[in-house]
């Protein structure tokens, strides 16, 4: 009979990829990431399917639904502080994800497909984020809006046709909110799609290790051994997560998206979410706003060049002193990058 049921084409490949998927022996809690990340997906396709059911994409009542949502829906609260919160903690998620790739190699071939991928998820990830953070139309969400949306008119000749796209007219108005709100509903769906590409390139070619070496002998059974493992790391993930969410819901929000959005007041500093200050330190460091704008898309768009200039025969950094030198370099401009945005920029950061 157990012969039988695993016959079964479905639990077959759930038995390949979950139960009997050979995984090398010496993985490190950094692999436990990936799977981290795949938790806060269905986290936030959740709760944003929950808050979907109550928000009202117009600008004179998105404010008003929000609000709605936190004080009249049954525990609309923490399905709200849940998921905004969730942003946060899938981009702390991916980044450690990304920077773990960065230091093992695991961009190198023959994962260079599972990389691209990889890098296709962030930019569908901080575009979904961004569009979110629109939503609640509070000051920071609509100047946020106003502002990045208007980055696109850098670009000549096609610039300000990109920007009347994006508005669906000529100021970020109610076209501007609904399109938003469309796009934040159907990208984590897309997210998903590639997520699943993602994954069975990676069973495919199987997982890197942190020595960087082919480990076709020294493998063992994803279960019970990493399954053990990776459920030790979502507990400890949960009870960091629901710390933000119980006791400090809005400390990594903006105070100003309790305010109603007004086209007549300009907040002092606008500010995107925490998780993109780096872009954002990147753009304002730049005078002249086209060489900005290029810099910016740049900086992240350099992940998918880097399986192609590739010239080292080592993946890990654990035999590349001279590359945990400029990860570590690397590391340090990142975080730097992240406090100076968040500062006015009339006032020193050392100061």
């Amino acid at each position: 009979m157990l012969l039988t049921v695993k016959k079964q084409p479905l639990v077959q490949l759930l038995n390949d990829h979950l139960i009997d998927y050979p995984t090398p022996s010496n993985l490190s809690y950094f692999w436990n990431f990936g799977f981290l990340a795949g938790m806060c997906l269905t986290i936030q396709l959740l709760t944003g399917i929950a808050l979907a059911m109550h928000y009202t994409p117009h600008i004179d009542l998105a404010f008003l639904s929000v609000e709605h949502i936190m004080r009249d829906v049954n525990n609309g609260w923490l399905i709200r502080y849940t998921h905004a919160n969730g942003a946060s903690m899938f981009f702390i998620v991916v980044y450690i994800h990304i920077g773990r790739g960065l230091y093992y190699g695991s961009y190198i071939k023959p994962r260079s497909f599972v990389w691209i991928l990889g890098v296709i998820i962030l930019l569908l990830m901080m575009a979904t984020a961004f569009m979110g953070y629109v939503l609640p139309w509070g000051q920071m969400s609509f100047w946020g809006a106003t502002v990045i949306t208007n980055l696109f008119s850098a670009f000549p000749v096609i610039g300000s046709k990109i920007v009347t796209l994006l508005w669906g007219g000529f100021s970020v108005d109610n076209a501007t909110l609904n399109r938003f709100f469309s796009l934040h509903y159907l990208l984590p769906f897309a997210i998903t799609g590639v997520v699943i590409v993602h994954l069975a390139s990676v069973h495919q070619d199987g997982s890197n290790n942190p020595l960087g070496i082919a480990s076709v002998a020294d493998k063992i059974n994803f279960f019970p051994y990493f399954f053990i493992k990776d459920s030790l790391s979502l507990i400890f993930f949960l009870l960091f997560f629901s710390f933000f969410v119980f006791f400090y819901p809005n400390f990594l929000g903006h105070s100003d998206n309790y305010i109603p959005a007004n086209p007549m007041v300009t907040p002092e500093h606008i500010v995107p979410e925490w998780y993109f200050l780096p872009s954002y330190a990147i753009l304002r460091s730049i005078p002249d706003k086209l060489i900005g704008v290029l810099a910016l898309f740049a900086s992240i768009l350099v992940l998918l060049v880097l399986p192609f200039i590739n010239t080292s025969n080592l993946r890990s950094s654990l035999y590349r002193p001279l590359h945990q030198f400029f990860f570590g370099s690397w590391l340090l401009i990142f975080f730097y990058l992240g406090i100076s945005a968040n500062r006015h920029p009339n006032r020193l950061l050392l100061k």
